[in-house]
């Protein structure tokens, strides 16, 4: 009965979900591979869960938790800079549109002051 579960590397499911994802058909990639089209199905679902945590098993697994929670914090602080900077954007347009209804341009001594005046 140990024959009947043979054990497959991290690297040739990959292998073998990527032929699927290129374009070859589970009928062919089953024969290459030499498994049950089913397993193809599964690995396939497992792939599309979630590439990088796809295929723990004996082989080590693509993600470890810190290096996600590392990603997600990233992504967290990159959504406020760029809402921040969104912001700015927005601001600099509507002054932009007021000196052009106004048809004069803004005093430079007052955007001076704005950042904290000359230095002496």
């Amino acid at each position: 009965m140990g024959l009947s579960r043979r054990k497959f590397t991290h690297e040739m499911k990959m292998a073998a979900v990527r032929r699927l994802e290129t374009g070859s058909s589970i009928a062919e990639v089953a024969r290459a591979f030499e498994v049950n089209p089913n397993v193809l199905h599964r690995w396939r679902r497992e792939f599309r869960q979630g590439p990088g945590n796809a295929f723990p098993g004996p082989g080590k697994p693509r993600w470890d938790e810190t290096q996600q929670a590392k990603l997600e914090r990233k992504i967290g602080q990159q959504t406020l800079e760029i809402d921040f900077l969104k912001k700015c954007l927005q601001r600099i347009e509507e002054q932009r549109m007021l000196q052009a209804l106004s048809g004069k341009p803004l005093s430079p001594s007052r955007s001076k002051s704005k950042s904290g005046g000359e230095r002496p």
